[in-house]
């Protein structure tokens, strides 16, 4: 029963983090490589003749 309990604790503790660090508005993962992947797309679209 305990070793269920760790485990279930241990999954609540991932999730948080993956949505503090990955998904967060502003500063997470996601936006950041969407912002850089956006500056690129533009870069390229100027160098297109």
């Amino acid at each position: 029963m305990r070793n269920i309990l760790i485990t279930v604790m241990m999954l609540i503790v991932v999730a948080v983090m993956f949505t503090n660090i990955i998904t967060k508005d502003s500063t997470g993962t996601k936006a950041r490589i969407e912002t850089q992947g956006t500056a690129a797309n533009t870069k390229l679209g100027e160098l297109a003749p």
